[in-house]
Order: structure tokens, then C-alpha cells, then sequence
């Protein structure tokens, strides 16, 4: 795997992230599309060395600032995400990081995640 360090982020070669985790493209703008989501990136375990057949899939998502998500409609995008990757998936808000207390998980997110979906 190759990656390497710009704008503090960790950035995977998107081919070998893409075979990593089998990621249909047009599914997941699909579902990017129908919950008004403006950047999906990936952070943790999928992103380094220790990633395993039966780790779970880390997910920042942030939304258009119109949309209305509720934690039930975080549930769902999760059972969407998790189904498309045939695997666990974590869905976390890049909001509710960059306002979290927790300093270094804070840090630890924002300056290392891997932007898979933009608008």
C-alpha cells in the first residue's frame, strides 16, 4: 500500500483503497446523492497496515447545510454504508468531531482521514 502525507491528511492511492474495500463507485454516489451528503471520507484501521478481514469501516460524513439528518437517519446511512461494503461501518459527522471536547480524538480524525466522495 502507498501512501503519503498532504494537507495532514493521509492519502491512500484511491485504486488500491477502491480494491481494498470492492467500492462501487455509482453506489455510493447513489446513496451520497439521496442523503445530501458533501464529502464521505474514511479514517482508522481501513487506512493503515492493520486493517483486517474483520475490522469495522470508519466513517466521516458531512452534510449540505439544508439537510435535516436525524440519529435515525444516521442508523440508516450506516445500514447503507455497511451493506455496500459487505462490512461493520462506523458513521461519525465531521461536525460533531470538529466540536468534540475530546482534543485527541478530535486531532486524530481530522488530520488523518481519506476523502472518498466530494461535491
Amino acid at each position: 500500500m502507498v501512501a503519503s502525507e498532504a494537507n495532514n491528511k493521509i492519502t491512500l492511492q484511491y485504486s488500491n483503497l477502491q480494491q481494498r474495500l470492492n467500492i462501487k463507485t455509482a453506489e455510493l454516489h447513489e446513496i451520497c446523492h439521496q442523503w445530501q451528503i458533501t464529502e464521505l471520507a474514511l479514517f482508522g484501521s481501513v487506512l493503515r497496515e492493520d486493517f483486517r478481514s474483520d475490522s469495522d469501516i470508519d466513517v466521516l460524513v458531512s452534510f449540505a447545510e439544508n439537510a435535516k439528518i436525524t440519529f435515525f437517519d444516521l442508523d440508516t446511512i450506516e445500514e447503507q454504508l455497511s451493506q455496500l461494503f459487505n462490512r461493520s461501518v462506523d458513521v461519525v459527522t465531521k461536525k460533531s468531531i470538529q466540536k468534540s471536547h475530546n482534543w485527541i480524538r478530535r486531532q486524530n480524525i481530522l488530520n488523518h482521514f481519506q476523502i472518498i466522495y466530494e461535491q
